[in-house]
């Protein structure tokens, strides 16, 4: 199933000032206005979207490896402020300007620090994973999702040593597939979609299960910056399709009644991957926002 999935046309590392590096992949025209892409849980980024917009719509898209995932150096102490620090540090070395960002499943709270912190013009949240301990999602949340919100709270570093110990990339593609209703997997089980997004999976763990564990542990906890303060516009994009559990249980609608600038495209013929089969009409609604 061809959805604009490509392999990454440049892929590069930054040594960040505590010696780490940063990773990230790339796709589009290097002039082109830059797009951050915040992945999914435990995805390098090797897996992009809308490769085949780009061009045309004059966008560069950066998927960036977060510390310990892929190629970037592993931050034991990952918190979401220091990620901001980390894209502050590759957008200052590159001189980019104009920068928007998507932030998929769990790269939802990631995305939505750095226009907390004022490094980014704009936000796409697709599928994007909520802010679950909000209290009125609290009787939406599958049972076993609440469990892990508390337990995140209560105990976080236990919770992550917990997770570091059992997650591997074959278990967390299993669990993505079962989670996912038939629309998403007859996508995630087409070629050549389901071999890159495996394969983004592996690189992903790569290093081991910690940086997924770190970043499990950062998404169920406090966000960096509470959704009402968030001062640019914010495009919500969820499918009525999405079985998802960890997904927003509610397709973003309390999320939009939060943030002061929210659009909420919500598709009833659509599910959680939606990013890669509507990655155009993202892509332009997004670059609608960057001249604001």
């Amino acid at each position: 199933m061809n959805v604009g999935v490509t392999p990454p046309e440049r892929q590069t590392t930054l040594r960040l000032n505590d010696g780490r590096s940063l990773a990230w992949s790339e796709w589009g025209p290097v002039d082109g206005l830059p797009v951050l892409f915040c992945t999914g849980a435990a995805m390098s980024g090797s897996l992009g979207f809308g490769a085949d917009a780009l061009a045309d719509l004059g966008m560069r898209l950066l998927a960036i490896d977060r510390p310990g995932l892929g190629a970037s150096t592993p931050h034991p102490q990952k918190t979401f402020a220091s990620w901001v620090d980390d894209v502050r540090q590759l957008l200052t070395a590159h001189g980019l300007r104009g920068v928007t960002t998507v932030g998929f499943s769990q790269g939802a709270p990631f995305a939505l620090a750095l226009a907390g912190r004022g490094l980014v013009k704009a936000v796409a949240i697709v599928s994007g994973q909520d802010d679950l301990a909000w209290p009125s999602l609290a009787p939406l949340l599958h049972p076993d999702v609440a469990a892990m919100v508390r337990s995140a709270r209560q105990d976080p570093a236990g919770f992550e040593q917990s997770f570091a110990r059992m997650a591997t990339p074959d278990g967390l593609w299993q669990l993505i597939l079962g989670m996912s209703g038939e629309r998403d997997r007859a996508l995630y089980l087409s070629e050549p979609f389901g071999t890159a997004y495996q394969r983004a999976l592996r690189e992903g763990f790569s290093q081991g299960a910690q940086g997924y564990a770190r970043d499990l542990v950062n998404a169920l906890g406090p966000w960096l910056v509470e959704p009402e303060h968030i001062p640019v516009p914010v495009d919500l994009w969820y499918g009525g399709a999405d079985t998802s559990t960890v997904h927003s249980p509610d397709f973003g609608a309390t999320l939009a009644t939060r943030l002061p600038h929210a659009t909420h495209v919500l598709d009833p013929q659509e599910g959680g991957s939606i990013l890669w089969t509507r990655a155009r009409d993202i892509l332009v609604r997004l670059r609608s926002h960057a001249g604001t």
